[in-house]
């Protein structure tokens, strides 16, 4: 036998690895395809990404070889289908996950969330909430720490949710308003010392809770699609707003853009915590509909829940309906205004905006329509978020973003 090396291995080892090499740098955006549901077959993987169907198998391979996808070569093929079906790629469901928290004013909840947006368990939620930020971060982190050891999951990183706008770089809630906690607390230094202390790997981010339901919503909900996504919600307690423009969340110079909650909508209205009356967050949240329906809200249920059930279950009650079109009113005159300075192409509302919505979307959308600029003929789509938890799934997102941008780098330096 010679002792020379075969050429041709030589070379196809070299085309492999330049192959790989080349891919790398599309296994970021080839992840992000699967994550969102834009990649089902490692055919259309190929066509979105514009490269080769080897690069694309290539890139395929890492990505399961990372545990993160799972690759069917032998996918069946449908009815009536003609060729060879193509590898079908879907996410591991053994695969690593976030830890995602979320403090509102009715308690805080913790869930370990996988690729595509999927919850993978939840702890039971805490109904009351500290004035100290540390001890309810601790609790919550601590939450999150015991459903990593039950269940054994590999961990990328944390994301927290809070009802206040967080400001950059430095992470400071400025308004928690509805939490007692002190204006500018440090949550993400706070959450991020927690998260250490627990010995949970990985970075830690913390955002506003609007913020990362349009996030979620836009990648896994109702909003995907949208190149331009408007999302207003109230949950517990207050009304917020958030943007996602050309496919990426808009938080401004500084992390406080679309505070929609201090929009006037009732001049002579209530007098809001920021100063001025009538805004959104005091006229179209659910202790404004409970009020406003003569409702007296009791302490043993949230605030959300309530507002809930009353529409839902006793919209017939002339008191009910009437307050439920008094906010749809508001609701509308408020959407009205931002669809004239930001011209979205989809709007998507959750909380008890969502149930309104439900309750009589052609109210809702007539208002929008009459009040905005281009009226019926520039009508935009008012849906409904469609995600359970979406401020959840968004702080996951976050996490889950270093593994999105890099998974090789974010995954073998871990």
């Amino acid at each position: 036998m010679s002792g020379k090396a075969d050429p041709r291995a030589a070379g196809e080892g070299t085309t492999s690895r330049t192959r790989l090499d080349r891919g790398r740098g599309a296994l970021g955006p080839a992840l992000e395809l699967v994550h969102t549901g834009r990649a089902p077959t490692r055919a259309v993987l190929t066509a979105e990404l514009g490269v080769t169907r080897a690069t694309a198998g290539a890139v395929a391979a890492e990505l399961e070889a990372l545990g993160l996808i799972r690759v069917d070569a032998r996918p069946g093929a449908a009815a009536g289908s003609q060729g060879r079906p193509s590898h079908r790629l879907q996410l591991a469901e053994d695969g690593p996950v976030a830890l995602a928290a979320q403090v509102h004013a009715d308690g805080f909840r913790a869930a370990l969330v996988g690729l595509g947006g999927r919850i993978v368990a939840t702890a039971p939620g805490c109904e009351t909430v500290d004035a100290d930020p540390a001890k309810v971060l601790g609790s919550v982190v601590e939450a999150g720490a015991e459903l990593l050891r039950e269940t054994g999951r590999r961990c990328v990183g944390a994301g927290l949710a809070v009802p206040s706008a967080v400001a950059e770089p430095a992470g400071l809630a400025l308004n928690p308003l509805h939490l007692a906690w002190p204006a500018g607390a440090p949550v993400r230094e706070i959450f991020a010392e927690c998260v250490r202390a627990a010995g949970i790997t990985g970075p830690a981010f913390a955002a506003n809770d609007v913020n990362l339901a349009a996030l979620a919503e836009h990648r896994h909900g109702a909003g995907r699609g949208a190149r331009d996504l408007l999302c207003v919600a109230t949950g517990h307690r207050g009304v917020g707003g958030a943007l996602v423009l050309d496919g990426r969340l808009h938080t401004g110079s500084s992390g406080l853009a679309l505070e929609v909650g201090h929009l006037t909508v009732n001049p002579e209205g209530r007098p809001c915590h920021c100063g001025s009356r009538g805004c959104l967050d005091v006229e179209a949240d659910p202790l404004a509909f409970l009020t406003t329906a003569g409702h007296d809200p009791g302490p043993e249920v949230s605030l959300l829940k309530q507002a809930n059930d009353l529409i839902r279950h006793e919209y017939a009650d002339p008191a009910v309906r009437a307050a439920a079109e008094a906010l749809i009113d508001r609701l509308g005159l408020g959407l009205a205004g931002l669809v004239n300075i930001l011209n979205p192409d989809r709007i998507i509302l959750g909380g008890l905006h969502r149930t309104l919505l439900d309750a009589d979307p052609e109210r809702l959308r007539a208002v929008v329509a009459d009040r905005s600029l281009w009226g019926q003929s520039g009508g935009v789509p008012i849906l409904a978020c469609s995600l359970d938890h979406n401020s959840l799934v968004g702080a996951a997102e976050l996490a889950w973003q270093p593994v999105l941008d890099d998974p090789l780098g974010a995954l073998t330096a871990a």
